[in-house]
């Protein structure tokens, strides 16, 4: 059994879409996309430098426009269940059928506006620990006043929160901790810092009209499968301000009997966790088009 994922944000790299624009009828639909959303995505995805694709009004649209574009260029795949950590959660959603393309980068355009709105409003930001044990990890979090924004399982938790608590943190680790790094985003996602996003996205998301998933759709809110399209848009716009939930998603994944794993472009980061998270699941990450032969190979053999 194959599960698809798509990765969140700080996977972006500057030039990252720039290969895959090269495949037959890509730039054409990326420029469609663009149109749609007024953002240039071909500019941001090739030209641009990491200090511009770290803009979360930017980073969010051109995260799914490359997984939208990489899981095309697969060609048929019918995976047994798909997934996506935070705004890959909407990538996810398209694979799924809930959202058509178009839709979905209307709605992640207007989620990468509205949170960049909210983390303007306090300085904040992110960042990844290495190490440790949720037992100990976590109640260190909380007397530091900062969100486990990311559960991501294999040993890795994010926390999120003002800049003087990230700062703290560093200067004072949890125990078993070996590294905490900074990510490349700009606010404290999935947190209550992230609460005036929720009731813009949830004003956009009554312009869509989604269908049920097509294939089972995980969820980062608690790990469970949902069967409704109306179900998925509603997580959708909360986990907006509520941590994801990955370490589940990867525990139903096990309970679902996924032998499989693809991570669409730009991959990595899911793979990553999953190598640790998951022994015995095959696992591919699309970076560059050259990957896609190994990981046609891949469905054949368990979707």
């Amino acid at each position: 059994m194959l599960v698809l994922v798509a990765p969140g944000q700080g996977a972006q790299t500057p030039g990252f879409l720039t290969p895959w624009l090269d495949l037959p009828g890509a730039a054409d639909r990326v420029a469609a996309w663009s149109d749609a959303i007024g953002l240039d995505l071909a500019h941001y995805g090739t030209k641009a430098d990491a200090d511009e694709i770290r803009d979360t009004a930017v980073a969010q649209p051109l995260l799914v426009a490359a997984g939208l574009l990489s899981a095309a260029a697969l060609g048929e795949v019918a995976p047994g269940a798909v997934a996506g950590h935070s705004v890959g959660e909407i990538t996810a959603a398209a694979f799924a059928g809930v959202l058509d393309d178009t839709a979905a980068l209307t709605l992640v355009r207007k989620r990468g506006l509205a949170m960049a709105e909210a983390a303007a409003i306090t300085p904040t930001g992110m960042s990844a620990l290495l190490g440790g044990d949720p037992e100990t990890t976590l109640p260190h979090l909380e007397k530091l006043g900062l969100t486990p924004a990311n559960v991501n399982g294999a040993g890795q938790i994010v926390a999120a929160g003002t800049l003087e608590q990230l700062a703290a943190l560093e200067a004072d680790k949890p125990e078993g901790v070996r590294r905490v790094v900074a990510l490349k985003v700009a606010g404290a996602f999935h947190t209550h810092h992230m609460a005036p996003a929720v009731d813009k996205l949830a004003e956009a998301a009554q312009a869509l009209t989604p269908g049920d998933p097509k294939v089972t759709y995980v969820s980062n809110k608690d790990g469970r499968t949902v069967a409704t399209g109306d179900e998925v848009v509603s997580r959708l716009v909360g986990q907006v301000a509520n941590p994801v939930r990955w370490d589940l998603c990867m525990e139903t994944f096990q309970e679902l009997g996924v032998t499989a794993l693809i991570e669409v472009c730009p991959g990595g980061t899911l793979t990553g966790i999953a190598k640790r998270a998951l022994p015995g699941v095959a696992t591919l990450a699309l970076k560059t088009p050259d990957d896609l032969d190994a990981a046609r190979d891949l469905i054949a053999e368990h979707a």
